[in-house]
């Protein structure tokens, strides 16, 4: 039988060790998503030989069920008890293996039919099916992860600095994962075998989804049972404000969607992810179709973008500490529009550019990963401050409800983008299509204009956003003040 935590001051500084479980909980999820964003767009249009505009509907599908099953994730994990394991750690301990597991069949290419429309068709429903069930799973585990943080420490600055860790983590484990992927590729190339049989690519991302679904299981258990103890301990000194009634589920997304400063972290979040991903989705093409390189080669490019954010991660960090949150996004914000607006007007042998630009944007990156997801729980005091409640599951579904509903329409109109612009899929087992003018035009302008008026909307959001350290502690003192009115009633 395990020990019975004993309640312990949250004034008491955050060990290294549960820093780095906690930040071990990222892992997995960052090396999935990070892949999925990568590969997924260009493995279902040049392995596995879907059409640009179905390839988009697939991964739209996914998006909105990700985001629909956000909230409910996160209501009911609000709502779970368990003297043992808490709110959270349930819905981890059970979520880990099916979604390793899931996440591998999505790099399965099952074969429906010998008529091509068919098969194509058969594969539609085979891939939106196992998106669904992956998108479930992810959830399960990542977003009762991700509302442990202000369940661990309600300081400022310690928040910034867990956050740190867990996108260490998930830089590291982005990196990692494009690492595996180029000894993967290379030890497992595609080939035509003796017989006639066709090895386009295929195996190789059926091996590199194993590696990866098991790698990203087992860092999920160390983070459940190295941060147990912090998150039950601080939980028995919050109970005053952990109420066991919950409100009617429309009245807590009307409250979460009028709280100001979620809308803005909201908005912020959006936009710089929103970049992220049309960029992640569309540069293997940009890399093969416009700069006319190897299709592997976008690897080394990521890395150095991933490569950089880790490294300026902890600069981040320490800066958000000295002179806030706002100022450093807008440090990296900067430097990250500079760069991504570049990529537009890169031409065929500029590689030396692609590469500077490619740092340059690692700047900006690591203030996307670091900056919005330590404001959130600064939003969640401002909701506990009015309403008496605390509703952590609810703000960080709602957040990622909003961003991924926008990342849906945004992965639809990517894909359906290209179709209308002429994309010409891989025949499987088929030389690499060349591209039209217009397929190549579009694809500039995916990677170019469109990130960096995300971006820009983003910055002028931040400039905005009204919690400032100062006012943060104001909110927390006020807190305070209440509990122990609460405590000698």
């Amino acid at each position: 039988m395990s020990p019975t935590p004993q309640p312990a001051s949250d004034s008491q500084p955050l060990n290294f060790s549960t820093k780095l479980a906690y930040g071990a909980g990222d892992l997995g999820p960052a090396m999935t998503a990070n892949l999925l964003a990568f590969f997924l767009l260009y493995f279902f249009t040049n392995v596995a030989g879907l059409n640009p505009g179905l390839a988009g509907m697939i991964l739209m599908i996914g998006k909105i069920w990700d985001a629909i099953n956000d909230p409910i994730v996160g209501v009911l994990s609000d709502r779970t008890r368990s003297a043992k394991w808490g709110r959270r750690y349930p819905w981890i301990l059970f979520g880990a293996i099916p979604f390793g597991l899931t996440f591998f069949l999505q790099w399965l290419v099952p074969q429906f039919s010998s008529d091509p429309s068919t098969n194509q068709w058969g594969l539609f429903a085979y891939y939106v099916l196992i998106g669904i069930l992956f998108n479930t799973f992810y959830t399960m585990v990542n977003l009762p992860y991700t509302a442990l943080t202000p369940e661990i420490t309600q300081d400022y600055n310690e928040r910034t600095s867990l956050t740190s860790f867990r996108f260490g983590f998930s830089i590291g484990g982005s990196i990692l994962s494009l690492i595996l992927a180029q000894v993967i590729f290379a030890l497992f190339k595609p080939n035509t075998t003796a017989a006639g049989s066709c090895n386009n690519g295929t195996l190789q991302y059926l091996v590199l989804g194993a590696v990866i679904a098991v790698l990203s299981v087992l860092p999920l258990y160390w983070c459940v049972f190295g941060t147990r103890n912090r998150v039950l301990n601080h939980r028995g000194v919050e109970t005053p404000t952990d109420t066991s009634e919950s409100l009617p589920f429309p009245q807590q997304v009307r409250i979460a969607l009028s709280n100001r400063p979620f809308l803005y972290v909201i908005g912020i979040y959006f936009c710089s992810w929103l970049a992220v991903q049309v960029t992640a989705s569309i540069i293997p093409y940009f890399i093969v179709s416009r700069m006319q390189l190897q299709e592997n080669d976008f690897i080394q490019v990521t890395i150095a973008v991933q490569g950089t954010a880790l490294l300026m991660l902890y600069v981040w960090s320490w800066l958000s500490n000295r002179y806030g949150k706002k100022a450093v996004y807008f440090m990296g914000m900067s430097l990250w529009i500079i760069a991504q607006a570049g990529l537009f007007f890169l031409a065929p042998g500029q590689i030396g550019l692609m590469y500077l630009l490619a740092v340059m944007a690692g700047f900006g990156v690591s203030t996307a990963y670091l900056v919005p997801w330590s404001m959130v729980p600064d939003v969640i005091e401002v909701d506990e401050l009015q309403t008496g409640q605390r509703r952590e599951g609810v703000f960080y579904a709602f957040m990622v409800l909003l961003q991924k509903m926008g990342l849906a329409v945004g992965l639809f109109l990517l894909g359906s983008g290209l179709a209308a612009a002429g994309f010409r899929e891989r025949i499987p087992c088929q030389p690499m299509p060349t591209q039209p003018e217009s397929a190549v035009w579009a694809i500039r302008v995916a990677i170019g204009p469109l990130p960096t008026l995300m971006l820009i909307i983003g910055l002028v959001l931040a400039y905005f956003y009204p919690i400032t350290k100062e006012v943060h502690a104001e909110i927390l003192l006020k807190l305070r003040e209440r509990r122990d009115r609460n405590l000698q009633q």
